[in-house]
Order: structure tokens, then sequence, then C-alpha cells
């Protein structure tokens, strides 16, 4: 691997115009790609092999037409503190915003809010439902207008008029002003950590053109822009981060003497053969989440995992063509002269040197006060509640959430998530007497408190019953209402022969829940069971692979603590602008742990093999870690401050998933290269000498040899006649 690399890395330098301008073909061609590409389809949700998303198959086959991919809006009306919708004036206003609205070109139905089951029952809320023809991200600009028109006459005229729905529902957000920020200051970090423009700004260029060609490809391939905010997170962060230890060790190669060439081909075949590996583990978390079952997630995993891969190329061809390019700019202006300065000054050891010393001086009880610590941090997870939040998770400034809840102060809490009942009559002998006999069950259920009346299709076999919970949407009453009602179906079964399915928004949610969390252990096996096989074959230990999958726990488990402390118990909530706390994602679980056991995998490769990597050229278990520290100690935490930096930006976006993911990310960096990779590592290679480095010979005759540490690598090039860099040699890469 290491020496495969190596020629690569030369090849690269060598042939650097013509890396750059295939780059520069690829950027093209995925750009031109993604403009021709047709819109892609609006997001569909489905989870295949639960009851709800049978019976969403069974309506459309049974309803054809009825659950077309149409937006919807429901616009709900509130009087005055004391008065009535009803009145004569306030129903005025409210009959001009439904006829304004039902003018639009676009609108396919509109339901009138006078009808007695859209007025409340002390009259005060009504509310009309708005069908569209189109995809909401069809809606013309003349469509949107005219709703928001409408809603502020309504408002003018006194009333409190808010909307909910689909046609309302802004895309998910790529950006913002803080993410920008964020760039900001991992272009400060480069800085800080090199010393020199050019070198901060190469990681910056390579990461964004990784990403830019990563993202068309994704609107390319169809897929939707859902699919797209976990790449811009991960692609940017990886990318910045491989190139980052790349043009590290071609400083250090050059601080040693090397020429430019070799320096780049030595840089892409050891630092190099880490980024492979430590991308080989992202993409086998990412992809991993297909484990769940879940479409959107197999789809985002996918997304994220080709956009990591294309950084991982980027950074082995590219980086090294831009080194050519650049082979004395990218050092401190004052090693750039024919005669080799080391790094660090003589007689002062590196902050990283004095750090790993520190550790290994009291290694156990390091150990013992770090795990306590993130122990500490993790309790509030004991807490954690799953759930999928609708528009009540949504900012109290906007309509969305306005809507809601002047709903639930009107109808009920249970209004805004009720349950649709489906009944299968087909093999039934009166398809009317099960569907009665399904209505008196549900009357009679505990935590239902309303019930529609059964409305049949066209062939009369199959029918839809509206259920009213008594609790909210994400309350855990109404997920054991669900399953209560459930387990009545084989009874309606058996009497009848009618079948009862329950699904609808709130079914679905719950059984996506339960799909989720029932995937977290199969996923956990998979995804690190591969990964500890792959960090065997890195470093040629079993205890080192587990002791990584360890620390992966204690850190991802302390960033369970912090989502729940802020996004359930409101600590830091109005600082972190989060407006409205409740239960964490059911989704986030899976998603924090396959990325964060992608990332804590990377600092693990990138840190312990410059350990190992001393090792095996002869140095002692405790005076490798030291080396190991001196070399790559400083350049980790660089990288953990910018993917800090960059997940910390998504903080400031008003979707919460975003928000929580970005939180979480950021929480989970801190703790994994912080608090396991630099200090708990150090301190538990310490403790278990030269036994962290045995490996069975039974399994090293298995496992293959892939030199990522480069020792065959080295064998082979002191071999070979030195290449030192010569002033001809120098003054030829300046002028190259």
């Amino acid at each position: 691997m290491a020496s495969l690399l190596y020629r690569l890395g030369r090849l690269s330098f060598r042939q650097r115009h013509c890396f750059a301008l295939l780059w520069v073909a690829i950027l093209a061609a995925c750009s031109f790609a993604a403009l021709s590409a047709p819109a892609a389809e609006e997001d569909g949700f489905s989870i295949p092999g639960t009851e709800s998303q049978e019976a969403f198959d069974l309506l459309d086959e049974r309803f054809p037409g009825d659950n077309a991919e149409g937006a919807d809006a429901r616009i709900v009306f509130a009087a005055p503190d004391g008065q009535k919708v009803t009145t004569r004036e306030n129903r005025a206003a409210v009959e001009k915003v439904v006829e304004t609205v039902a003018r639009g070109s676009q609108v396919k139905d509109i339901s009138s809010p006078f009808v007695p089951e859209a007025v409340s029952k002390d009259a005060g809320t009504a509310f009309a439902t708005v069908t569209y023809n189109v995809s909401s991200d069809d809606l013309s600009e003349a469509t949107s207008a005219a709703l928001t028109d409408a809603v502020e006459d309504g408002r003018a005229a006194g009333l409190t008029v808010e909307v909910g729905g689909s046609a309302v529902d802004g895309g998910p957000e790529l950006g913002g002003v803080t993410e920008l920020i964020g760039i900001a200051v991992a272009a400060l970090v480069l800085f800080i950590t090199f010393r020199a423009l050019v070198a901060a700004g190469l990681p910056l260029i390579t990461a964004l053109i990784g990403l830019g060609a990563g993202v068309c490809a994704i609107v390319a391939a169809g897929m939707s822009t859902t699919t797209i905010t976990l790449a811009l997170m991960l692609g940017l962060a990886v990318g910045i981060d491989y190139a980052l230890f790349i043009v590290s060790r071609y400083r250090s190669e050059r601080a040693e003497g090397q020429a430019p060439e070799e320096a780049a081909g030595r840089a892409v075949g050891t630092a190099g053969s880490a980024v492979v590996f430590a991308g080989a583990t992202v993409v086998i978390a990412l992809a991993g989440l297909s484990v769940a079952g879940v479409p959107m997630l197999t789809d985002m995993g996918l997304a994220a995992a080709g956009t990591v891969v294309i950084a991982v190329l980027v950074a082995l061809t590219l980086l090294p063509a831009l080194l050519g390019f650049f082979p004395q700019a990218v050092l401190p202006r004052a090693r750039r002269r024919t005669t080799p300065v080391p790094e660090a000054e003589p007689g002062k050891e590196p902050a990283g040197s004095r750090w790993a010393r520190l550790v290994i001086r009291r290694p156990l009880a390091t150990l013992l006060l770090s795990v306590a610590g993130l122990g500490i941090v993790a309790i509030p997870a004991l807490d954690l509640q799953l759930s999928l939040p609708g528009d009540e998770a949504q900012p109290t400034s906007t309509t969305q959430r306005r809507a809601y809840d002047a709903l639930a102060a009107g109808f009920g809490p249970g209004f805004n998530g009720p349950l649709t009942i489906v009944i299968d009559a087909k093999g039934a002998d009166d398809a009317k007497d099960a569907a009665a006999q399904a209505r008196t069950t549900l009357a009679a259920t505990k935590g239902v408190v309303e019930v529609s009346p059964a409305t049949f299709n066209t062939a009369g076999d199959t029918a839809i019953i509206a259920a009213v919970p008594s609790t909210g949407p994400s309350a855990g009453p109404t997920k054991d209402l669900v399953k209560s009602i459930r387990s009545q179906a084989p009874d309606l079964k058996a009497d009848s022969g009618a079948s009862m399915w329950v699904t609808g928004q709130t079914a679905m949610n719950i059984d996506v829940s339960n799909k989720v969390t029932a995937a977290l252990i199969p996923y956990l096996a998979v995804v690190v069971g591969l990964a500890v096989l792959l960090l065997m074959i890195v470093f040629r230990s079993v205890l080192v692979p587990l002791k990584a999958a360890l620390g992966f726990l204690l850190s991802v488990t302390a960033s369970f603590g912090v989502i729940v402390a802020v996004f359930q118990w409101g600590w830091l909530a109005d600082l972190l602008g989060v407006a409205q706390t409740g239960p964490v994602m059911s989704m986030m679980p899976i998603f924090l742990i396959g990325v964060v056991f992608g990332l804590a995998m990377d600092y693990e490769v990138f840190l312990v093999t410059r350990i190992r990597e001393a090792y095996v050229h002869g140095a002692s278990p405790a005076q490798s870690i030291v080396t190991g520290f001196r070399h790559s100690a400083r350049v980790v935490v660089a990288a953990a401050v910018i993917m800090i930096a960059v997940f910390a930006g998504f903080i400031g976006m008003t979707d919460s998933m975003i928000k929580m993911l970005g939180l979480g990310l950021a929480a989970a960096v801190l703790f994994d290269a912080f608090v396991v990779r630099m200090t708990i590592v150090p301190a538990a290679l310490a403790l278990l000498g030269k036994a962290a480095w045995r490996l069975p010979r039974w399994l090293d005759r298995i496992l293959p040899d892939l030199d990522v540490e480069g020792e065959k690598l080295s064998r082979t090039l002191a071999a070979e006649p030195s290449a030192p860099e010569t002033a001809s040699a120098r003054e030829e890469s300046v002028n190259a």
C-alpha cells in the first residue's frame, strides 16, 4: 500500500499539470451533469416492512388518485379572546381568505372552515385545508404569494391566522453565515498551524473542489436535496483534515532534507496510507446506515460516503500535484532555503511530546480520571427519549408552529396527530358491518377521544377511519395507543373477516423510531466489527482496535449526554438558539453513531499510525508514544479544531435536526480527539506496553500486511541512493 501510494504521489507531483487538468475536467463534468439533470423528485418517506407503510401502499392501490403527492396547507383561524369565528364579521373575514386562496390556478380543493368538524367546541378556532395539484417544490411564486397575501388580509381584519403543511415548509438549508464562520475558523487554524499562507490554503482549496464534485454528483444522480446536508458536513470536514495530514507530512519530509518530489511521494506513501484507511472506516460507517432499512437513511449515508471517497482521491492525487506548483511556498518563510531546517527549534521539545510524557508519567490516574469525566457528561443520556417531531419542534417564530399550537389549544393535543385506521374488508362478508364494528372498538379504546365516520372507496371494500388520540403525536401514551389498537386487529379479523391497519404520519413516525432503534445493535455489530478488522490489518494488533472501539463508545455516549441536556432538558437552549425542547429525533442516534465512529477512527489511525511507525522502527513502547505525539499531536489538534468549527457552524441553522446533528458532532469530536485520543489512548498504550502491539501468529498469517506505517517503504528507500534536496533541485522545483 505505502509503496503504491509513494509512486502515485511522485507521479502526481511530476505530472502536476495533467492531474490538475484532470480534476478541473471532473469538476466541470459533474457540474454540467448536475445542471443538466432533471429536478429530483420530492422527498418521499417510506419505511418498508412496517405496518404503516403497508397500509399506505394499500391506500394507494384501493384509493387511486386520493394519495397524490400534491402539496397541502392548513389555514388556522383564531378569533380574538372572548370572540367566536362564527360571528358575522369574523365569518366574513374567514370566507374572504378562503375565497382568495381558492382562486389560485394550482389549487385542487379547499375545505370549508365552517363544517362542524372544522370548528372547535367553543367556536374560537376553525381551519380550512387546501390541497394543491402540484408538489410543494412545484408551487409557483404566484401561488405562494396568494396564500401569504390572503393570510395577511385575515390578520388585518383582526383574526389570528397561521398556516401549516407542506406548502409552507421550506427546503433543507444547505449553508449559512455560521457555516461560513466555521470555514473562516478552519482557515485561521490552518494558518496558525503551518505559518504559511499557501500551506493553509491548499487544504481548503482541495476540500472545496472535492466537495463541489461530490455535491454535483449527488444532484446529477437524482438524489433528493435532503441527502446533501450530511455530505456537506463530512465532505468539507474530512477533505480539510486529510489534506492537512498530507501537507504536514510533506513539510516534515522537507525538514529532513528530502527533495520536493521525494517528499511528496513519501508524504502520500505514509500519511496517504493513513488517509486511505481512515476514509475506509468512515465509508464503512456511512454505508452501514443501510442496515436500518430506512431508504432516506440509506441515501444520506451513501451520498456522504461517496463524498468522502472523492475527498480521499483528491488528497492522494490533486494535493501532491498542487504541491508541485508550490513546493517552497508551503514551507514557513524561515525554511524556504537550501539548507534543511528542523521543524522544532533545537533544544525545545514540542508541546505534543511534553503532553505525552505528562500522561504516561501517571497513566492509570489519567485513564481513570478521563473515563470518569466522560461518564459524568454522559449521565443525561440515561434520559434519552426518541421521537420524530413535526411542527411542534419548530421555533415559535414560525407560522407552522403557531398553527400547531392554535389547533392543539382549540381541538386538543391529539388533533395534530390523528391516526388513520384502514379497514381492508375485501375478505369480509359485510364490509359496512366490519367498519362499524371497528368504529365501536376504536370508540371504546382508552386514549381515543374522537372517531370519524368510515369513508369507503369506490369498490366498497376498503374504509378509512380517523381516530384522534387524547395526547400529542410524540407523547408516550400515543405510542401505547397505537400498540393497543394494533393488538385488537386479530379480534376484528376473527369476528368479521376484515383486516385493520394503523397508519398516518403519527403511526409512521412511531414505526420509524421502533425500526431505527431495533437496528442499532445490528448496525453497531456490523460497523464496529468491520472497522476492528480493518484496524487489525492497519496496526497488526488485537488490543489497539478494541481500545479504539471502547474509546468511541465513551465519546459517543458523552455526546448523547450533551444532546439530551440541551435539546431535552433545555440547558444553554437560549444561547444555542434551541426554540423548543422535546424528544430527540429518532434517527439521530444511528446518524451520530455512524458519523462519530468514522471520525473517531480517523484520529485513531492518524495518531496511532505515527506511534506504531516509531515502534516498528525500534523505539520502546513509552518512547514510541512520545515520538508519535511529537510528530502528530499538533496536527491532530488542528484537525479536531477544524472539524469542531465546521460542525459547530451548523448549530446556527433553524432546522432542528441539522442543529442537533451539528452540536452532537462538534461535541463528539471534542470528546474523542482531546479526551479519548489525546489522553486515554497514550495512557492505555503506556499501561499495555509491548502487549499493545502483539498479534497471534495464526492471525498474523491470515491478515494481509499492507504496510500502512511505511516500514517496507522505508527499507526500500534506505537501500536506494539518498536524494537529499540540493540547490539545483530546489531551483528546478521552483521554476517548474
